[in-house]
Order: C-alpha cells, then sequence, then structure tokens
C-alpha cells in the first residue's frame, strides 16, 4: 500500500462513487425516456421507474452523508481526546470541526503546536493538511 499523503489521502470508492450513481442515471434518463415515448397504457409504470431512480439517488446521498457526519463525531471526540493525552487538556472550543478533522493527519509531535496555529491564523481543512509535515495515515475511514 503506498504511503498515505496530502495528495492521496482522498478515498474514492469506484463501485459507489462511479459505477452505482451511472447507473441510477441511466435508470432515472431511461425512466424519463420511456415516459415521453411510452402509451398512455404504460405512463404509469414508467413513471413509477423514474420515481425508484429519484429514491435511489436520495439514499446513496443520504447514506453517505449520514455516514460521513458521524465519521466526523467520531473524529471530533478522538483528536480532542489525544489532544488531552499529549497536552493535559482538551482541544480548544475555537476549532471548528473542519479544522479538527484536518488535524488528524497531523504527527504527535505536531499535532498541539499545529492545534494552537490553525486558530491563530483560522487556517481552513486544506491549508491545515498542506502544512503536516510528518503525515499520520488514517486507513480505517470510510
Amino acid at each position: 500500500m503506498e504511503t498515505q499523503n496530502y495528495k492521496n489521502h482522498a478515498r474514492m470508492v469506484p463501485g459507489f462513487h462511479y459505477a452505482m450513481f451511472a447507473l441510477i442515471m441511466a435508470m432515472l434518463v431511461g425512466g424519463i425516456v420511456n415516459a415521453i415515448k411510452s402509451g398512455h397504457e404504460n405512463f404509469y409504470s414508467a413513471t413509477l421507474l423514474i420515481l425508484v431512480a429519484i429514491i435511489l439517488l436520495l439514499i446513496s446521498f443520504y447514506s453517505r452523508s449520514f455516514a460521513l457526519k458521524a465519521q466526523d463525531r467520531a473524529i471530533k471526540v478522538e483528536e480532542n481526546f489525544r489532544h488531552y493525552l499529549l497536552t493535559g487538556k482538551p482541544l480548544s472550543s475555537d476549532l471548528s470541526t473542519r479544522q479538527i478533522i484536518g488535524l488528524r493527519f497531523a504527527s504527535d509531535q505536531e499535532f498541539p503546536e499545529l492545534a494552537k496555529k490553525a486558530i491563530a491564523e483560522n487556517m481552513s481543512e486544506k491549508d491545515i493538511k498542506k502544512s503536516i509535515k510528518n503525515w499520520k495515515p488514517d486507513n480505517y475511514r470510510v
């Protein structure tokens, strides 16, 4: 496995991010074409196909967003605990969730100082990740 860093840390699952979306969109387009070309007697079943495609799009979007929200909450707790173990103090409430998520890749040696710098300079998640010198991989995220 390649060493994780800023350039390759994003995780894409081709079956979920590409294939499923393409198949659902094909179903939606096919349903719309079917509804336009169908006669009065098949219009109901054609519109049901469109409805199923829309439902599948919503399910795939919300299942991903719910999983990411739960993951973000877990990261906040983990990083707060890590900061407490390293410094004896919890993370500052001035850090945003996105900043904390960016900090999770920082090594223990640079984590406390980078957290202070993130607050002082109001760094974005992307800026925090770019400023990490010793990347701590996170290979278990979804």
